[in-house]
């Protein structure tokens, strides 16, 4: 039996964050190609440095005589992610940071195994293991810890760039202790929150007086206790932040965007790829099984599992794990998904409606645990198969 007594922490990261900030301009660049073809190729990581942001990958349309004319916006591209985060430090400012591109065509190599042909259906832009998870614990179906997190830092955004709070600045972090009775969060044992300020004479405790009324604000009624430990930018100034501070890398957050640790990993990142990459659609359909499980009162958690090999279409292997929670037999549950949902990588774009400019807003504050859009932004978090699922076991 899993432990019901306990404290779990997870932490998450602003937009601001150097790494996200390359996370929001490779999904902005995959939006823009998936506007003028819903089925382009685009694979875009970028990097971010002092006055510096470099973008590299790979890209691909039907009509490649196109792609210089679509490569020629991805610096405004990039400076309208900048612009919108909030950075205009004299070390990294949207209007006068480099930009260099160095996306270029596809490899036909990759291509030939992901291209549907006359004898073979699209298979997986790559092979490996992609995890879904769900947990009751929250109404999002999502980790205490996690989901309160990002919480604390969405709340944290809207107050700076509202102007309510002028002094905070883009770059942050949060981190917290959530503790458990009877498998169930019911308090913070501490609260972590280091976020970029204006002025280097103001100190944690300006800081603290600022920050603490949004934390408060979010988190559940009584979770916060006198004994509730607070380390508000312990460090002390955080004035040099961004990537002037510390250099970025699209995809160096893969536990921030899913369950802060709460549950396996397949490794793979999301940002930049487009959705016939498995390792950031299988993982959404992953997670839209498990929650749909969790939403069926199959189990209380539930962990999905999906693995494919590139070219190949159909999954090789679905494994679902209750924990312990089931009121369904997890074979049943393996058993009933593949008659619910096409898992090929086609089946699933179909399904969730991935071949869609939806990707820019899901670069911070987490894939998961966000209400779905009627513009099909984070289809993967209907709860939709809860009659289908419970009609197939």
């Amino acid at each position: 039996m899993s432990r019901q007594n306990y404290i779990f922490t997870s932490e998450s990261v602003s937009e601001g964050h150097p790494d996200k900030v390359c996370d929001r301009i490779s999904d902005a660049i995959l939006d823009a190609f998936l506007s003028e073809e819903p089925e382009a190729r685009v694979a875009c990581e970028t990097f971010a440095t002092t006055n510096r942001v470099v973008i590299g990958g790979e890209v691909g349309l039907s009509d490649q005589n196109r792609l210089a004319t679509y490569m020629d916006r991805v610096p405004d591209i990039a400076r309208t992610c900048i612009k919108d985060i909030g950075y205009e430090q004299d070390k990294f400012h949207h209007a006068t940071c480099e930009i260099t591109n160095l996306l270029h065509q596809q490899s036909a190599h990759i291509a030939q195994g992901v291209n549907a042909s006359d004898n073979k259906d699209e298979g997986a832009g790559d092979q490996g293991i992609m995890f879904g998870y769900a947990t009751n614990e929250t109404d999002a179906l999502m980790p205490a810890p996690i989901q309160f997190s990002h919480a604390i830092l969405r709340r944290l955004a809207e107050v700076r760039k509202s102007g309510q709070e002028p002094l905070l600045r883009p770059d942050a972090k949060s981190q917290i202790s959530v503790r458990y009775e009877n498998g169930k969060p019911v308090g913070v044992t501490s609260i972590v929150l280091s976020t970029q300020h204006a002025d280097e004479s103001q100190s944690s405790a300006d800081i603290r007086a600022i920050v603490e009324p949004y934390i408060r604000e979010v988190l559940p009624d009584g979770w916060i206790t006198d004994a509730t430990e607070w380390w508000v930018n312990p460090t002390g100034t955080f004035v040099i932040g961004g990537p002037d501070g510390d250099a970025g890398l699209t995809g160096r957050k893969i536990i921030v965007d899913t369950y802060g640790g709460a549950a396996p990993h397949g490794g793979g990142a999301f940002s930049g790829k487009d959705p016939t990459k498995v390792d950031r659609s299988a993982a959404y359909a992953a997670r839209y099984l498990a929650k749909n499980v969790v939403a069926a009162g199959m189990a209380d958690r539930c962990t999905i599992q999906l693995s494919y090999a590139i070219g190949v279409s159909k999954p090789l292997s679905i494994y679902a794990d209750t924990h312990g929670t089931g009121d369904v037999d997890a074979a049943a549950i393996e058993a009933a998904i593949p008659k619910v949902m096409d898992l090929t990588p086609r089946g699933i774009r179909t399904h969730l409606q991935l071949n869609k400019p939806i990707y820019e807003r899901t670069a911070a504050y987490g894939h998961f645990g966000r209400a779905p859009e009627a513009d099909g932004g984070f289809s993967w978090e209907r709860t939709d198969l809860v009659d289908a699922l419970k009609a197939s076991v």
